[in-house]
């Protein structure tokens, strides 16, 4: 059932807009403060507001401007004629205005409209290839449902391993921009020499090695959603840039001085608080709030309740009709995977269940949960690592970064984070392993959250 949020200090008013939204299948809030709006917006975020912008305690284009970054469709009610604050609320978004005495016909025709697109969301919300039943994930369908069917632009906050991935496929595939295409990149693991070039493209003969026009990701995302994972690893003159092209819809391919327009919704994420990254210098300021419209935690595998059972049993269930098997867990095994900590959170749970898989000896499972994989020519023990006094730097370096890459199951950044060293500078390492000999890691395969 839509919801819709009437905010007017005239009782009859919006006694009478109640009414008629009831019986148009709307759930009511009523509102005669802007106080009052702004709590209810935070209990109850509505698919509609009704708002008059002069009410009794405030200035209600405020509580317009906070239903807008929730995804809520807003439509003004005024009994004035002010270009001033007709300008100042189409800035915020609001959709419409209805001039009092309220026309009841186009009233009805909004609500119409409003009522037509909530029936295509479920009641549960949207969830896409994400998997989970914990209070916390269905949190995250229902404001996927929300946010999605409209253009706001969405930043995923979340550890690494929560599955922001297919949380930005969710929103896209709820967006009236679904049949168009979807292009995720990884800001981290693009040169910052490149970034550039790979976003908005670039023209014949712009740089060496430039020897066809190339179309950036923003192009090839035209009329559709363009997911920046890692958006705080941007560098800062691009970041520039990048506000640019969300604030006006323009950007220029490199070696060109042709602007090229586009209608991409945006979708950024990170793993970092993007609070502190703005404190760091990491991320600017006036990015975050332009990318932060309509901000979406994702919550750690770790408070998501029994849902590592329920995703150890899907990727279990994968196993076996992959390779034809029935294998199940056991009930030791069920214990454990909701007592572990899980640091690599969904990804972490899916290399466990890989390598359960791989080491049972008939058709149980049960390796245990906390049993750190064998790296290198020894096997570290729990959160330690042996290191003899006559043994060398370069082992005892080899041994460590070896021993914090399983510990993030196999997550190169995360790794490189943790030893305070540079991707670039981790991964000459790692290919010097492997030639050693060495077991290393591969990157983990994307995970179904």
């Amino acid at each position: 059932m839509p919801h819709l949020l009437i905010l007017d200090d005239d009782d009859l008013i919006r006694d009478t807009l109640s009414e008629v939204a009831r019986d148009s299948g709307f759930s009511v809030g009523e509102a005669a403060s802007v106080s009052e709006a702004l709590e209810q917006l935070t209990l109850r975020p509505p698919q509609l507001l009704l708002a008059d912008i002069r009410v009794k305690g405030g200035d209600g284009l405020e509580v317009c401007r906070n239903a807008s970054a929730l995804g809520s469709e807003v439509v003004v009610m005024t009994g004035y004629s002010s270009v001033d604050y007709a300008v100042e609320a189409m800035r915020l978004g609001v959709r419409d205005f209805l001039r009092k005495p309220i026309c009841m016909d186009r009233l009805q025709s909004i609500l119409d409209r409003i009522a037509s697109t909530a029936e295509h969301i479920p009641a549960e919300g949207f969830r896409g290839r994400m998997v989970g039943e914990s209070a916390g994930i269905q949190e995250v369908y229902r404001s996927i449902a929300r946010v999605g069917p409209t253009n706001t632009t969405v930043m995923l906050i979340g550890e690494s391993g929560t599955g922001k991935e297919l949380a930005a496929e969710a929103i896209h595939k709820a967006s009236k921009r679904a049949d168009k295409p979807y292009i995720a990149v990884n800001c981290g693991a693009i040169s910052p020499n490149l970034m550039e070039s790979e976003l908005f493209g670039h023209e014949r003969g712009s740089f060496t090695g430039a020897d066809r026009q190339h179309k950036g990701y923003f192009e090839q995302a035209d009329g559709g959603t363009l997911f920046l994972d890692e958006v705080t690893e941007m560098p800062l003159e691009l970041q520039v840039k990048l506000l640019r092209v969300l604030e006006s819809h323009e950007f220029m391919r490199v070696g060109s001085h042709k602007i090229q327009k586009c209608d991409v919704r945006v979708v950024a994420a990170t793993n970092r608080n993007p609070e502190q990254a703005v404190r760091d210098g990491r991320l600017r300021e006036d990015l975050y709030y332009r990318l932060a419209v309509f901000p979406l935690e994702l919550p750690p595998l770790r408070a998501r309740e029994s849902d590592p059972q329920l995703l150890a049993d899907r990727f279990l269930a994968d196993l076996n009709e992959m390779h034809g098997t029935q294998r199940v867990f056991s009930p030791e095994v069920y214990e454990q995977l909701l007592t572990h900590n899980w640091p690599g959170n969904v990804r972490e749970l899916r290399n466990y269940v890989q390598r359960a898989y791989v080491m049972a000896d008939g058709d149980t499972l049960n390796a245990p949960v906390k049993r750190r994989m064998q790296i290198g020519k020894k096997p570290a023990s729990g959160d330690c690592i042996d290191v003899p006094v006559d043994t060398t730097l370069a082992d005892a370096e080899r041994k460590l970064i070896l021993a914090t890459l399983e510990r993030c199951a196999g997550v190169k950044k995360q790794a490189a984070t943790l030893l305070g060293v540079s991707p670039k500078t981790l991964y000459n390492r790692l290919m010097a392993y492997a030639a050693e000999g060495y077991v290393v890691m591969p990157d983990p395969e994307p995970e179904k959250v």
